[in-house]
């Protein structure tokens, strides 16, 4: 039988695919700015606005986006303005948003740990028509934001100093990048879970820098990589039975895997079929460690 007879397949492979197009989208900044690990201290936050909607008896997602947008925002003035490390920033983020999340959804009412697990490791097939809704609208937007404003995103990315000497809002682009990486991973709760957020950040980025050399190039890449692992996870967790989020993530480690493994395969082929190439070859830049911007 068709899995995608039923509607709730349907609006579970829709989502993971908003979701696995848009998380490469941003995640290739964050791992520009060697932030990778900042989904997942949002992801911590966003479970402190889970619980403070379960404790209100309101919508966990939208108090999760509330939540998590401030605790972005305030670890982002606390990086730009004061002595805290970002690391030490993250840490914070970490401890106090798990915590947090823990306490207060002990409290509430609906306290039991099939609600919690839900949003922890995502529950992609109970995605309601008004979630798919959510995700679309703020998935566009952030898309929107991460495409339009590429070369003034890379080059805060890749150096804020010369970026502000360039006349560039860079304390507005860092606030920008701060609210929709919240944004992103509470909208990605149903699909693969707040702990697993960041992979799907991180992992098509780094499989696509295996075989690109510009920026642009490595966002399409990574966005693909990011699209094909949704789609591919949805369809296989549904033919085996297991969690949708984490088979998604799975995969996005496997192709990574593959690309590397690929990608390596063909420059030893190279080498040995052009040995005359090889101390020219050794005085390029490796393909995975280049990000430069591309000419329009």
């Amino acid at each position: 039988m068709d899995l995608f007879a039923y509607d709730f397949m349907v609006r579970a492979l829709l989502g993971a695919l908003i979701i696995g197009l848009i998380a490469p989208a941003l995640g290739i900044y964050l791992v520009q700015r060697r932030l990778s690990l900042i989904g997942d201290g949002i992801g911590h936050v966003a479970l402190t606005g889970v619980g403070v909607g379960l404790l209100l008896n309101q919508s966990p997602v939208l108090t999760a986006v509330v939540v998590s947008v401030i605790g972005a925002i305030g670890v982002e003035l606390v990086r730009e303005r004061g002595r805290t490390s970002g690391d030490l920033a993250l840490a914070l983020l970490f401890y106090g948003g798990i915590a947090g999340g823990v306490v207060l959804v002990g409290l509430s009412e609906d306290s039991s740990n099939a609600n919690l697990m839900q949003f922890l490791f995502g529950s992609l097939t109970t995605t309601s028509r008004q979630d798919l809704i959510v995700i679309a609208v703020l998935g566009i937007a952030v898309l929107v934001a991460m495409l339009g404003l590429r070369q003034a995103l890379f080059a805060v990315c890749n150096d804020e100093e010369y970026a502000r000497v360039s006349g560039l809002p860079v304390r507005t682009l860092n606030l920008l990048m701060a609210v929709t990486t919240a944004v992103t991973v509470t909208i990605a709760m149903r699909t693969v879970g707040l702990l697993l957020v960041s992979a799907l950040m991180v992992v098509p980025v780094a499989a696509a820098q295996q075989v690109t050399r510009g920026f642009r190039s490595t966002m399409a890449a990574a966005m693909v990589i990011g699209v094909g692992s949704a789609a591919a996870g949805v369809w296989l967790a549904g033919e085996v039975d297991t969690a949708p989020g984490a088979t998604i993530v799975i995969l996005a480690i496997a192709a990574f895997v593959a690309v590397t493994v690929g990608a390596g395969t063909w420059r030893v082929l190279r080498r040995r079929s052009a040995p005359g190439r090889q101390h020219a070859a050794a005085q390029l830049e490796p393909p995975e460690v280049v990000l430069q911007a591309e000419a329009r």
